[in-house]
């Protein structure tokens, strides 16, 4: 979906912070650099406000700890 020449998302992800075993391969993949990493090494939660919704991330990840769903759902 584009708007102007801007891509709106049309997923989102959701971290799973249960599953998550802080292995690091998911936030060097996101290409809006929209999973932080906090001082300890260690990532949060999305930053929506530069997530595009691509699903890289989900993929990367070995655990599950990211799962892709539908905007508004």
């Amino acid at each position: 979906c584009l708007v102007g020449s801007e891509m709106c998302k049309e997923t989102e992800p959701i971290y799973i912070s249960d599953k998550c075993k802080q292995c690091g391969l998911c936030f060097p993949v996101c290409p809006e650099d929209a999973i932080p990493v906090n001082k300890d090494g260690n990532r949060e939660d999305f930053n929506f406000d530069y997530c595009k919704g691509c699903g890289v991330c989900a993929k990367v990840c070995p655990f599950n700890a990211i799962e892709m769903k539908n905007e508004g759902e």
